[in-house]
């Protein structure tokens, strides 16, 4: 076989196969570094106006029954004090 007009044998054949599989495996990591970004988008970011506050989601938990009322007081108690934003606790 030829390459580029020369001969190509022993470590060249090693050295093209080489650099192919570096540069496969390169596209294959930014390919997944990229999915695994794009994949987290905005879960738990606490940015996202649709997201619900923390208020809500125990409201929804006291709702289906899943805390009972003092649970649920001393939950959004302790919600009420620790918000973000406050300097004091």
């Amino acid at each position: 076989m030829y390459w580029n007009g020369h001969g190509m044998s022993g470590w060249g054949w090693f050295a093209m196969s080489l650099s192919s599989v570096f540069l496969i495996l390169l596209i294959v990591a930014v390919v997944l570094l990229v999915v695994h970004t794009a994949g987290r988008g905005s879960v738990g970011r606490q940015d996202d106006p649709a997201a619900p506050s923390a208020e809500q989601l125990l409201a929804e938990r006291f709702a289906l029954g899943e805390v009972d009322d003092e649970e649920y007081e001393r939950r959004l108690a302790t919600l009420r004090r620790h918000r973000p934003g406050r300097t004091g606790r």
